[in-house]
C-alpha cells in the first residue's frame, strides 16, 4: 500500500470506472424512489462532491501508486458509499429529523474540507525536491498524524446521518475501527521505517487520529 513509486494508472482507472458504474446505479435508484426532493438533491450533491474529491485525490494529489489489492479494496468501499447510503435513505421509514439532517450536512462538509485541505497543504511540500527524506508535520497534520483519516470518518458519518437512517451509522463506525486497528498501525510502521527518529519525535507530541483527544 505504501512506498509504491510507479504511476499505476491501470488500477486508478479501474477504480474510476467502478465509481462511474456505482454512481450511475445510485442515480437510478434515487430517481426511481419516492424520496422527498430535498433528500434526493442532498444525496446527488454529496455523491458528486465525493466523486470529484476521490478522483482528484487519486489522479492529482496522491503521490504514490495504488496497488491492485488497494484498488479492489477501495472499490468495495466506494460501492458502500455510492450505493449503500442511497439505499439506507430509500428504505428508511423514520420520520424527518431536522437535527440529524443538519448535523449530517455539517459533518460531511467539515470532513470533506479537512480531508481535502490536509492533502492540498501537504502537496507543495512533497513536490519540493529539497524536502526529500523529510517528514511533513505542518498544516492540519500538526493536529493529528492521520488527520486525513479523521476527515474521512467525519464526511462518511455526515453522509450516513443525512440518510435519516440510524443503521447507516454502522458504516462510519466500521470505518473508524478499520482505521484504528488496521490502517493506522500499518501506516505508523511504514512511517517509522522510512523516517525513523523524525517520526518518533512527531508521534510523541501529536495525537494519532482525533485532534486533542487521541
Amino acid at each position: 500500500m505504501y512506498g509504491i513509486k510507479q504511476k499505476t494508472l491501470g488500477s486508478k482507472w479501474f477504480t474510476l470506472i467502478m465509481q462511474l458504474i456505482y454512481l450511475t446505479l445510485a442515480v437510478y435508484l434515487i430517481v426511481r424512489s419516492d424520496l422527498a426532493s430535498y433528500l434526493s438533491y442532498t444525496l446527488y450533491l454529496f455523491l458528486l462532491i465525493t466523486f470529484i474529491r476521490l478522483n482528484a485525490m487519486s489522479f492529482i494529489w496522491l503521490h504514490r501508486g495504488v496497488s491492485w489489492k488497494e484498488a479492489i479494496g477501495n472499490s468495495t468501499a466506494f460501492a458502500i458509499y455510492y450505493i449503500g447510503f442511497p439505499l439506507f435513505a430509500i428504505y428508511n421509514h423514520s420520520s424527518f429529523n431536522l437535527s440529524m439532517y443538519l448535523i449530517g450536512i455539517a459533518l460531511f462538509l467539515i470532513g470533506s474540507f479537512v480531508n481535502t485541505t490536509s492533502e492540498l497543504l501537504r502537496k507543495p511540500f512533497k513536490d519540493n525536491p529539497a524536502n526529500k527524506g523529510k517528514l511533513y508535520t505542518g498544516g492540519f497534520f500538526k493536529y493529528a498524524i492521520h488527520i486525513n483519516y479523521f476527515g474521512d470518518v467525519l464526511w462518511v458519518a455526515g453522509f450516513a446521518l443525512v440518510t435519516l437512517n440510524w443503521w447507516a451509522l454502522t458504516i462510519p463506525v466500521f470505518l473508524l475501527l478499520l482505521f484504528m486497528f488496521s490502517y493506522i498501525p500499518n501506516a505508523d510502521n511504514y512511517l517509522l521505517d522510512k523516517y525513523g527518529k523524525q517520526f518518533e519525535d512527531y508521534r510523541k507530541n501529536t495525537k494519532k487520529l482525533i485532534p486533542f483527544i487521541w
